[in-house]
């Protein structure tokens, strides 16, 4: 789960790190009330996606004045912003984040997130901060540092040492990326974040440390526990059909194919996805049902996956452990007649009650071809659509 940049910050506030003031805004009518909160002589005007590359895309605006700053806020409200992130439909400007503008001598780059290779939390620090940490991987590789550190309660004096240590900081800098090497270790393990990212990290005119932009993700599974976190979810920054699908305990992740796959198991639906891609076509998403389906369950997957305008045919591709084929062929059925299914469909079942599957689709009446394996199955459906 994302939160917006203004959300982040105020945990890192919380935690001790050093963010500008700044206030966030739902309308234009917000601003007038608000503004007196700011003390600086320059603003800056900042759009709330869950996307970067906001400044390259207009998002953000550097304002001089209460009228600098109310011109760039009637500008922004209700703009899309397209940026490499947001694919090219981009996102619409619902809420303006306005904090007090910093003399930045310097712009450095910081993270942390779960690295699950090793099984502990990694830093990332580079010297090279308000560019895209991808492009400085590829073009300058050795300007980027990681360093590993243990999940424990408290991250050890000799691995915060050793992550800023490429920032050559002065003595009274070194006391305040301290701080804030810790109020990232603790926010990662005390709210269950996935990744923490500060770009960049300034040190101001006057020697000051400053987390100027901040991007902070979440592990959905551990929502349960998270209240506070949930809370601050914005729908309007989410798929709608991944809304829906969320709804039903599916693990859906729309993309931007022509083949709807519904499949049950991660593994399983990648392969399935590479297959197709295989065979000259696109997935139209990734949707795991699980191991142990409803035919209630596989209703909505199926009602999901046509929800997507973008389809042209669906390859259901299922191995029958936990799952019985006959259940999912029964929640495939009613969906179809339901939908009035008008694309191709492909179906590939094997493993539990497969032949009990297979006799409830071929009396089902509808329009289906079977697949006596994977290949086969991708093969038919790639064939049925064109």
């Amino acid at each position: 789960m994302n939160i917006h940049e203004h959300q982040a910050k105020k945990i890192l506030k919380e935690y001790g790190a050093p963010v500008s003031n700044g206030i966030v805004i739902f309308d234009v009518k917000d601003l007038k009330n608000n503004f007196s909160k700011l003390k600086s002589k320059e603003f800056v005007v900042k759009a709330q996606i869950h996307a970067g590359g906001r400044g390259k895309a207009g998002g953000v605006k550097l304002a001089k004045s209460f009228d600098e700053v109310k011109k760039e806020v009637h500008e922004m409200f209700g703009k899309i912003l397209v940026t490499h992130q947001t694919g090219p439909e981009g996102k619409e400007v619902k809420r303006i984040y306005i904090e007090e503008a910093s003399e930045i001598d310097k712009e450095f780059y910081l993270s942390c997130l779960v690295d699950r290779e090793s099984s502990k939390i990694a830093f990332i620090s580079s010297t090279e901060g308000g560019m895209d940490i991808e492009k400085v991987a590829r073009e300058t590789p050795d300007k980027i540092i990681t360093t590993k550190v243990d999940l424990k309660k408290e991250i050890d004096q000799i691995d915060i040492k050793k992550i800023i240590e490429p920032f050559d900081f002065n003595n009274d800098q070194k006391i305040e990326a301290e701080n804030i090497v810790t109020a990232l270790f603790n926010i990662l393990i005390k709210k269950d974040a996935s990744l923490i990212e500060i770009n960049p990290l300034i040190i101001t005119k006057k020697n000051k440390l400053i987390c100027l932009d901040a991007k902070m993700n979440f592990d959905d599974n551990s929502m349960f526990r998270r209240s506070e976190i949930l809370e601050l979810r914005d729908l309007n920054e989410e798929e709608p059909a991944e809304i829906e699908a969320s709804k039903h305990d599916l693990a859906y992740i729309k993309l931007n194919g022509s083949i709807g796959c519904m499949v049950n198991g991660a593994g399983l639906a990648m392969a399935t996805m590479d297959i197709i891609k295989l065979y000259g076509e696109e997935p139209a998403n990734f949707l795991d049902v699980g191991g142990g389906a409803s035919k209630g369950k596989v209703s909505s997957a199926f009602k999901l996956i046509l929800s997507d305008k973008n389809v042209k045919g669906i390859l259901i591709n299922i191995f029958g452990g936990i799952m019985r084929c006959d259940v999912l062929a029964q929640g495939v059925v009613e969906a179809a007649k339901e939908t009035n299914l008008n694309v191709p469909l492909v179906v590939r079942l094997a493993g539990t009650n497969f032949k009990q599957g297979k006799e409830i689709l071929d009396r089902s009446g509808l329009k289906i071809l079977s697949a006596e394996d994977l290949n086969d199955a991708a093969k038919k459906i790639v064939e049925a659509i064109k």
